[in-house]
This record gives C-alpha cells, sequence and structure tokens, in this order.
C-alpha cells in the first residue's frame, strides 16, 4: 500500500527538536539535565526473541537455517497482520525516516521506517545513515518497516506466539514491529536482513565494533550484547569506525550504522567518557531513572532493567570516522562475558581456533538484554550474533576463515566475564586489566610474547602482559579452590563439545581445534 492511501498524517525526515517536541508532548518522556530525551519501554525492555518469525516463502526457503533462531511463518499469516497493522495506523499520526544502511555505496540499502511514536524515529535518525538532501529526490526503499507498539496481535488468531510480533519478509522486503516498544527491534531487524543479503554478494557481515588507530590499523571486536563492544571500541586513543554492525568486503569495512546503541547501566564518566559525553541533546535513552527534580539519570539503577540504553549519532563520539569504513583488519578480538571464570582473560587464536570459536559464539547473556534473563546465562550463540544471522553458520565462518587468510589478521578470544570463581563467587574482570590487554593485541605487543597453552581449552595464553599482573593470565591462579576451578572448566570444555556436534560437515581441523577433554 503506498503511503498517501493510509490516511495519516505523516511527517518525513523531522528535525531532532521537533522529534523530541512531539515526543514529549505526546509520550512518556521527559528530558534529563542535558537535554537527551528519556522515555519508558513498558513490559518490553529487551527483545522478544520468542516473538520473531520470517515468512517461509519458496524464493528463499533453501538459503535460511530453519530452526530456534529463525522460526517461520506462512505468508497467510504474515498477510493478516501485516493488514493489521495498516489498519491500526490508517489514519493516525506516523512519524517516517527515509535513509540507508551501510556506508559502502556500492553495498548500502535504501530503507524506510515507518513510527507510531516520535521517540522510535529519532531512534531511527540516530541508528541508521541519514540522507543527503539530494538523496531524497525520487527516493525509493528497498526495504521498509513499520513500528508500531500499539498494534497487538491476538496470538491464537494471527498464529504468534504473544501481543508483539517481530516478523521479517525477506521476499516482500517488509518488516513489521507490533506490540514491542523496544527500540532495538528496529535495529535488529534490519541487521538480519543485511546478514541475509550480504554473504550472497562475498561481503561478511559481522555483529562486531570497528576503530582504527592512528597508524591506519584497524579492528574488529564480536561480541553479544553486554560483552564490552562498544565500551572497549570506543577508545580514545583510537578512532570509532562503527558500534554494532559492519560487512568486510574485498577491501575493507564499512559500518552498516550511523549511531551507537550503548548499554549504560553502571555508566560512569571515568570508565567509559566517550559514551557518557554522547549522552546528551538529541541522544534517546530507554528506561533509565531520572530525578524528577533535577533530570539527573541515576545509571546504577535497575528499577525498570539492566538494559538500560542510550541511542545517539556516531557524530557524538569525539573523532569517530564520519565516513564509517576503514582498511581490512589486522586484529580480531572475540569478546565474551564467562560466568564460569575458567576462560583465560586473553588467548591467541589460530585461524581453526578463530572458526571454532566463532561457531560456538560462546558467553553468558547478562541480565536485561533479553526479556526472562535475570542472571548471567551461559549461552552458545554462532558468530557471536545467532538471532540475526538467518543463513547457516558455515557461511559465516568459511567467509571468516578466508578474510584471515587473505589479510594475515591476528586473532584473539578476551574474556571480559568473571575471575577468582564463578558469578556469584569471583568478581567481573577489572576494565582497566581488559583494556591494557585489548590494546597490547592491537598494537602487537602480544605478537613476541610467550605463550603456555591452556591444558583443557588448547589456548596460547601469553606469560605476560603489559599493565596486567602476570597471574591474572591463567585463571587457576585466581581461585581459591583449585579442584573447583578444574570441574568446572572441564564442564564447561565439554559444553563447548557438545554445542559442536550440531555442526555437520564441519572440516575435521576445525572439530580438532576446541577444548580437550580426556
Amino acid at each position: 500500500m503506498k503511503l498517501e492511501n493510509i490516511g495519516a498524517k505523516m511527517h518525513y525526515n523531522l528535525t531532532v527538536g521537533k522529534l523530541v517536541e512531539a515526543a514529549l508532548k505526546k509520550e512518556d518522556a521527559a528530558l534529563t539535565d542535558l537535554g537527551a530525551l528519556n522515555i519508558n519501554t513498558g513490559k518490553y525492555t529487551g527483545r522478544s526473541p520468542g516473538d520473531r518469525f520470517i515468512v517461509d516463502d519458496p524464493s528463499i526457503h533453501d538459503k535460511v537455517d530453519w530452526g530456534k533462531g529463525n522460526v517461520p511463518i506462512s505468508p497467510e499469516k504474515f498477510e493478516k497482520l501485516y493488514n493489521k497493522m495498516l489498519g491500526y495506523i490508517k489514519g493516525k499520526e506516523l512519524f517516517i525516516f527515509d535513509g540507508f544502511v551501510g556506508a559502502d555505496k556500492n553495498y548500502r540499502m535504501p530503507i524506510r521506517v515507518i513510527n507510531e511514536y516520535a521517540s522510535q524515529n529519532l531512534f531511527a535518525q540516530n541508528l541508521f545513515i541519514k540522507p543527503k538532501a539530494e538523496e531524497l529526490e525520487g527516493f525509493e526503499p528497498e526495504y521498509t518497516i513499520y513500528a508500531a507498539p500499539g498494534c497487538l496481535a491476538d496470538a491464537a488468531a494471527d498464529g504468534v506466539n504473544s501481543e508483539a510480533f517481530i516478523i521479517l519478509n525477506f521476499a516482500r522486503k517488509i518488516i513489521l514491529i507490533g506490540g514491542s516498544k523496544y527500540c532495538g527491534e528496529i535495529k535488529k531487524s534490519i541487521f538480519t536482513v543485511m546478514n541475509f543479503i550480504l554473504p550472497q554478494k562475498g561481503v561478511m557481515p559481522m555483529h562486531c565494533s570497528a576503530n582504527i588507530g592512528k597508524n591506519d590499523d584497524v579492528a574488529l571486536f564480536f561480541g553479544l550484547s553486554g560483552t564490552g563492544k562498544t565500551t572497549l571500541s570506543a577508545d580514545k586513543g583510537r578512532r570509532l569506525i562503527g558500534d554494532d554492525e559492519h560487512g568486510w568486503t574485498d577491501n575493507g569495512v564499512f559500518n552498516f550504522e550511523g549511531g551507537c546503541y550503548a548499554k549504560c547501566i553502571r555508566l560512569s564518566k571515568e570508565n567509559e567518557p566517550q559514551i557518557w559525553n554522547a549522552i546528551r541533546f538529541g541522544t534517546i535513552l530507554e528506561n533509565v531513572v531520572l530525578d524528577q527534580e533535577t533530570g539527573v539519570p541515576d545509571y546504577d539503577s535497575e528499577k525498570y532493567t539492566e538494559n538500560t540504553r542510550a541511542g545517539y549519532p556516531v557524530t557524538y563520539i569525539d573523532g569517530a570516522v564520519e565516513e564509517g569504513a576503514g582498511g581490512n583488519p589486522s586484529t580480531i578480538v572475540f569478546l565474551t562475558a564467562d560466568a564460569t571464570g575458567v576462560l583465560p582473560p586473553i588467548s591467541k587464536l589460530t585461524k581453526e581456533q578463530a572458526m571454532y570459536h566463532f561457531m560456538s559464539g560462546y558467553t553468558s547473556k547478562l541480565a536485561g538484554t533479553e526479556r526472562g534473563i535475570i542472571e548471567p546465562t551461559a549461552t552458545f550463540s554462532t558468530c557471536f550474533g545467532a538471532p540475526f544471522m538467518p543463513m547457516k553458520p558455515q557461511v559465516y565462518a568459511e567467509l571468516l576463515g578466508k578474510k584471515i587468510d587473505e589479510n594475515n589478521s591476528g586473532v584473539f578470544l578476551v574474556n571480559t566475564g568473571w575471575a577468582g570463581g564463578s558469578y556469584g563467587v569471583g568478581k567481573r574482570m577489572k576494565l582497566s586489566y581488559t583494556r591494557a590487554m585489548v590494546n597490547a593485541a592491537i598494537s602487537g605487543k602480544l605478537d613476541n610474547a610467550d605463550y603456555d597453552t591452556d591444558p583443557i581449552f588448547g589456548l596460547a595464553v601469553p606469560t605476560e602482559c603489559p599493565g596486567v599482573p602476570s597471574e591474572v593470565l591463567k585463571p587457576v591462579n585466581v581461585w581459591q579452590d583449585k579442584s573447583e576451578y578444574e570441574k568446572t572448566a572441564v564442564k564447561l570444555a565439554r559444553d563447548f563439545n557438545a554445542n559442536f556436534q550440531r555442526f555437520k560437515g564441519v572440516s575435521e581441523d576445525i572439530v580438532k581445534a576446541g577444548p580437550i577433554v580426556k
């Protein structure tokens, strides 16, 4: 349906000021002391993966890795919900963003985001790439996203699981988001589309942050939400290319987005100055508690959720790479927040180990990133982003292996999780230590270091690292109960191996790159 037939009052690409004004007038929104817009997303304070579906159309059926993460829904049920969405927004005031995903013009995609809420349209403006005036002339979107939190499904009648629904139709190039006001559903839906399109063009899509140093050396940071991608890539000594989503072509990496979506629970100016300074007028906050008199945010409060968020343009980060692109990466960092506390804080991987750990995607989901997660929960998320990877894992892993070979990229596994014991006994790894290890890896200081091989996980662990006490580098050293450490490590190793058995047709070299359990 063409927009002019909806019969609503439509605002195209409004200025930030006008969107903030509309949100304050019509939504339960407030300004912080520095002018950021704070909203409450209700009961949906994180993604709702159980409510996401992909339309099973014959044209794409054989390309999708159907299963728990990619749940099919029929074209007929999609049409019913699509018509329900159109009926719901008809006659309403709508906010529309026309822009792009992908900084590389050879691969960027024009999108249209249609919002019921001005605050969500501000989010879209911040997170996607704003067009120039001349690019709006004759603009035709390739994909259209309808986001109307007030449009609720009837689970039984509509063939979904709840009142919320996130439905991706690759054949029709339409995304429907109803029931949830959580802004991350918009961003992650488009990310999933890019992950489906780009491998078919020989480009590797990645759930990672990227930055670049003074010598034009590019580093990538893979990891699920809460592992530290945003924090570690926002380094005052390096320029940020992008916060969360990138593509890797033969010529280098490019950002999918035009902004950042950072967790801000326990945010401090001392530990994360770039994120702290980015929260100002134009930024949108989700579910942050504000002082009612002063508007000062309480970043330590979990009143609504652990998953408090800030969405802002990448230009709000000092020195960010405005063109959103860089050369081929010299260093790749896999981030995991290991709640068991047995993985080394840093280890160097062979190409085969890199492919193994990329396919495994081990981490512990942290509280609040998804509905129902209230404490760290161990998970294996393929490619460090399984919910957004619609194709078979081998497709992405083979692209990674090819890129590592072609560019001789160094790969490191960094544990930003617990040390000295599992969650509840040990403590979270100090951010200062993690920064020192990451900086040593990127700068090449670990290239000629001495390494010991972890007897269980088979990982090469440096014996020394600048800025880090040597005893911290071997997890067993900081556990008081050594027998409990070994018991926990063996269990995690077996979990790795059990998880990897689900991958069929993987080369023996990659299988052998996993943990060794006698």
